[in-house]
């Protein structure tokens, strides 16, 4: 067993199973690695006969030398007679889901609740996760004490969110701002999922043994599997078409066609930078997106859209604000609303364009990993390990898919649904490749002439 120092804390990685790792300088001392990969430090020690163990806290919020002087203290106070686990036990008892709510926003805002990657969870989804909080949480079980929270309980919020029950109007930051809160089978299972987290969070801290979300059976949120048909696309395209004819549309049509043709997220075209968009190289370097870093391959459609708009360039964004600050475009949620309302495309949000975009692609035959590439997905994609170096593979792969794209936003109805290419297409392109590369450069070509 070794001493319980940062290093060792750091190499504490997740195992099928939760497992604590004792210190070998101080008896009863220990790290607890949940299977989630979040650690925490405990002690174990012995009261009126029986084995008793009490949570310090996860590690971030205490340091190993932080939670090993607390260790002592406690030690010292069993030493006295007292029980640390049983009188937390008693407070715990007593703590509703408003109180372990608030801790958990508190370590949220301060970076100690950790999301995808591993990495602190970005500012705007905290900020949609204590909206969900307030507005769902707090109303349903806010007064309920979190050990008496069973499954059927985290099942009724589940179905009261659905049937409406939290449905409110708020108000919003904007002059006469006013956002209406539905509720539906996507929000219920987005809120009852933090929920869950939030839940994990308290069995890590000690307040509960279990979860009582974990295992539950959720709707599934079909307004992520929505997906534009060819058909729809050609829609979408003349929709586009009769709002660009007035200016006051023009920025935002052109904002939904490079997600159409990207499937980027719509905050990472809305706030894309020059700096970002390297067309040199085919690909968009994303300093900040859901996944951290990202580095996006762009066809030639894409290409071609930023340098003619990058002639006429002003400030730090691709898509300004009318506004003399440097800032980006912030009218595309209302210019979106009004574009889109009573058409036949009015279920349609910017996630069903990214969504469709990968299922076009999947459509032409591309393989999930070059697929994941292509749309940022971190998760499941060897490729993005690599992704810093544009690969020209992920660079054709980017050309088909948005120029088909392109092709059906601009009305051409294709009689082919899969992308293939024949024995003689295949020879023609391997011929002009090396035709290409073993062609005598200008200086060779001089000599020879000489």
């Amino acid at each position: 067993m070794p001493k319980i120092t940062k290093r060792v804390v750091d190499a504490a990685g997740p195992r099928d199973k939760d497992y604590v790792i004792w210190d070998d300088e101080l008896p009863g001392f220990g790290l607890r690695v949940f299977t989630s990969g979040k650690r925490s430090y405990v002690i174990q020690y012995r009261s009126g006969g029986r084995s008793r163990r009490y949570t310090i806290g996860l590690h971030g919020v205490w340091t190993a030398e932080t939670a090993r002087q607390e260790a002592k203290v406690q030690f010292g106070r069993v030493a006295s007679g007292d029980n640390p686990a049983e009188e937390r036990q008693l407070d715990h008892k007593a703590i509703t889901v408003k109180e372990l709510c608030t801790l958990y926003i508190a370590d949220l805002e301060a970076g100690l609740i950790l999301g995808k990657g591993g990495r602190p969870k970005k500012a705007t989804t905290a900020a949609t996760d204590i909206g969900r909080i307030h507005r769902h949480i707090f109303p349903l079980l806010g007064t309920r004490r979190v050990k008496d929270l069973t499954k059927a309980d985290i099942n009724k919020v589940l179905k009261d969110i659905m049937a409406g029950k939290t449905r409110v109007s708020v108000k919003t930051k904007k002059l006469r701002g006013k956002a209406i809160v539905r509720g539906g089978a996507g929000t219920a299972t987005r809120t009852v999922g933090l929920l869950g987290g939030i839940l994990t969070y308290a069995v890590e801290a000690g307040i509960i043994e279990h979860n009582p979300a974990y295992g539950l059976r959720k709707p599934k949120d079909r307004v992520r599997d929505r997906r534009l048909t060819e058909a729809e696309y050609r829609v979408l395209g003349e929709m586009l078409r009769q709002a660009a004819a007035n200016e006051k549309y023009a920025m935002t049509v052109d904002i939904i066609r490079q997600i159409a043709l990207t499937g980027c997220r719509r905050t990472e075209i809305i706030r894309l930078m020059w700096t970002e968009a390297d067309t040199d190289s085919s690909c968009l370097r994303l300093a900040d997106s859901k996944e951290g870093a990202s580095t996006r391959p762009i066809g030639l459609p894409v290409v071609e859209y930023l340098e003619e708009r990058r002639k006429h360039r002003t400030g730090t964004y691709v898509f300004p604000g009318p506004r003399a600050e440097d800032g980006a475009f912030g009218s595309f949620p209302n210019h979106w609303e009004q574009i889109f309302a009573n058409s036949s495309l009015s279920d349609v949000t910017p996630h069903v364009l990214r969504h469709s975009f990968a299922s076009i692609a999947n459509d032409l035959g591309f393989t999930e990993v070059t697929i994941a590439a292509l749309v940022g997905h971190a998760k499941g994609s060897v490729t993005s390990k690599y992704i810093h170096t544009m690969d020209t593979a992920l660079i054709m792969a980017a050309d088909t898919i948005s120029g088909y794209i392109k092709g059906l936003l601009d009305g051409i109805g294709f009689k082919q649904t899969t992308y293939a290419l024949d024995r003689a297409s295949r020879r023609a392109a391997l011929d002009r490749f090396i035709a290409q590369a073993s062609a005598p450069s200008e200086p060779d070509q001089h000599r020879q002439a000489a």
